[in-house]
């Protein structure tokens, strides 16, 4: 909307409850001159209801007024003796019209300035103010996220549960004005859209207290997000900012960089990127033996997150139900032959023998996996393999799956760049070569039109030949570098997409995604801390000793009251 759409919003709001307070307002003993002035006849109303004047701030934050203004029409028109459970339908269902029938045509109100309530409206009331105050925690202060994918494995892992904090880099106030509270863009159960495209608040963040550096993990809006729910294949949809899919990557280039990747190494402004000490980058290795790559030695050396190979003959409908959240992929190899792959975890050896299943592995004599360089250097060690090296992809291979999409850029994961990331105030010159780097934020994250004729670039009408850009940009990518969607697929991420920093795993399940008769608690991440140097350090024994402490200390104090 624009500002002059909002100024008409709001004008008319301001005379719609003129229009249905002035004569109540007369009622409570209040000049009804008051119901007309903004804000003011706002903090009357609280008056006349006996509530704090301070909740005129919860009005006005998004989302949480949704909870708020309803609960005011109710008190309201409690106070003028309209308090059946018909009028609190009537004036919620006519999104507060309702206060004008009490208004004009009632002839039962009266006012009465001390109203009370049932046990069961406390009741309510508490569970309104608890989600008001929870909703405040979940938009401005620290949110709760899970990770669905591996793009972070091995520094963040599927499953592990995380609190992230909004207040570092500044929360960002909810564009999205109608939305369900607590929930992102869809309602658990009923799986429906959680929101309103329209109206929509102009971006604003509430000022932070540190800066977004190199290699920092960070929370925002998958820029390119076009789906409704991840891992289902569909039509693309059209989502507001703020209801765009969660992703967590990290923030390897920041505004003013210039970055280029050389045989997978990240170089910054031309120096190697040194990651922080918890930083579990992944690389593509080729392991060979002319005996066969086994699986079981791999597992022996603590290697996993390699793909696995087996053929089952035996294979029915209700066989492939009960091991189907195990396979990866399929493919039937001749009549009743089937050719599956598996994750590292292959099929529970149990189920395997409870369903009398004919399957055996695949070994072959090379196997790509993703490893840290630790784990290469295992295996290497380990002299149970012929050869392990790294495998780097070839230069000059012309493709459009890469950023910038063009296939004038051949980059590629191991080879990308130079490429400058655009900083708020800096300015670049603009010519068909770099067009395509820039083109999505000229247009798509700054809101201009832009034309090209022939070899003119027009920006909004005008021919240019250079671009000063409106804000700050960043380059995220995932610690697992051949299985992350990331910046060297869709690009930039603007600051308005960003959402928080991670600060601490609460929880960590494996397997969280496949059954809980699958879920295994790795204790040693639960309460770890993200971000910090040095190895991960759980502090659960700790939270559990404050909390007998705790506890103790209350029953020692009850127990010397009573004596």
């Amino acid at each position: 909307m624009s500002l002059n759409e909002w100024l008409l919003l709001f004008l008319s709001s301001n005379l719609i409850i003129f229009g249905g307070s002035y004569k109540l307002f007369n009622l409570a003993g209040v000049e009804s001159w008051k119901a007309l002035i903004p804000f003011y006849n706002i903090i009357k109303h609280l008056d006349i209801i006996n509530r704090p004047r301070w909740w005129i701030i919860l009005v006005f934050i998004p989302v949480i007024n949704l909870l708020m203004i309803p609960v005011i029409w109710v008190e309201y028109i409690k106070t003028f003796n309209h308090n059946s459970k018909l009028d609190r339908i009537l004036v919620i269902v006519t999104l507060g019209f309702y206060i004008y029938y009490i208004s004009y045509v009632s002839n039962k109100k009266k006012y009465i300035s001390q109203i009370s309530f049932s046990n069961f409206e406390r009741s309510f009331g508490s569970i309104i103010y608890a989600i008001v105050i929870a909703t405040i925690v979940h938009n401005y202060i620290i949110q709760p996220f899970v990770i669905p994918t591996g793009s972070l494995e091995k520094t963040l892992r599927v499953g592990d549960f995380l609190l992230v904090s909004k207040f570092h880099y500044g929360a960002r106030i909810p564009s999205t004005l109608v939305s369900f509270p607590m929930v992102h863009d869809t309602i658990p159960i009923i799986k429906s859209r959680s929101y309103l495209k329209k109206p929509q608040l102009p971006y604003l963040r509430i000022p932070g207290f540190q800066e977004i550096k190199n290699n920092d993990i960070v929370v925002f809006n998958w820029p390119a997000d076009t789906v409704r729910k991840f891992f289902v294949k569909e039509k693309g949809v059209i989502k507001p900012t703020d209801k765009k899919s969660n992703y967590v990557k990290r923030a390897i280039g920041i505004p003013g960089d210039s970055l280029e990747i050389r045989d997978g190494v990240v170089y910054l402004n031309g120096k190697e990127n040194n990651l922080p000490d918890r930083a579990r980058p992944l690389f593509t290795y080729l392991v060979k033996s002319n005996e066969g790559v086994s699986s079981s030695k791999l597992i022996n050396l603590e290697v996993d997150g390699f793909i696995r190979k087996f053929v089952i003959k035996n294979l029915s409908t209700d066989t492939y139900a009960e091991i189907s959240k195990y396979i990866l992929n399929i493919s039937n190899n001749g009549e009743n032959e089937y050719l599956i792959y598996t994750s590292d975890k292959g099929i529970p050896i149990k189920l395997v023998r409870k369903l009398s299943l004919d399957i055996r592995e695949i070994i072959d004599k090379e196997k790509e996996l993703s490893l840290t360089h630790i784990d290469a250097i295992k295996i290497k060690n380990s002299n149970q393999f012929d050869t392990i090296y790294r495998a780097i992809e070839e230069t000059d291979t012309s493709n459009s799956i890469f950023f910038p999409n063009n296939k004038r850029f051949s980059w590629n994961n191991d080879h990308f760049g130079p490429l400058y990331i655009p900083k708020a105030g800096d300015k670049i010159d603009l010519n068909i070569k770099t067009l395509p780097l820039y083109k999505k934020i000229i247009t798509d994250y700054e809101f201009n039109d832009l034309k090209v004729i022939d070899e003119d670039i027009l920006i909004n009408g005008i021919k240019e030949n250079e671009y000063v850009f409106k804000q700050d940009y960043y380059w995220m990518m995932g610690d697992n570098r051949y299985n992350s969607e990331d910046s060297r697929v869709w690009g930039f991420v603007p600051f308005d997409h960003v959402l928080g920093r991670p600060v601490f795993i609460w929880m960590s399940i494996e397997g969280l995604f496949n059954g809980i008769e699958n879920w295994n608690f790795r204790w040693d991440r639960v309460f770890t801390t993200i971000g910090f140097d040095g190895e991960p350090r759980s502090y659960l024994p700790h939270f559990i000793g404050f909390i007998i402490a705790w506890q103790a200390f209350f029953f020692i104090k009850r127990r010397r009251k009573k004596s």
